[in-house]
């Protein structure tokens, strides 16, 4: 099963950061989450932390020697 996992940060447009993620299977409809943080300080540490347990589930960045997988 062909999974994805779509995590970036974004500007506001009053001043915050958001942590946006999609996820899902490949050629299927999926989720969408956006949280939204006052500091940039809080927004990166959330970012990290979900990047961190992705990793802990096998997830890997695109181009990371395992495409087509």
């Amino acid at each position: 099963m062909a999974r994805y996992y779509d995590l970036s940060l974004q500007p506001t447009l009053f001043g915050e950061i958001a942590v946006m993620r999609s996820w899902g299977r490949i050629g299927r409809a999926g989720g969408e989450k956006s949280e939204v943080f006052s500091s940039d300080q809080q927004a990166i540490s959330h970012f990290l932390e979900l990047v961190r347990r992705k990793r802990k589930k096998g997830y890997a960045p695109v181009g990371a020697g395992r495409q087509g997988e």
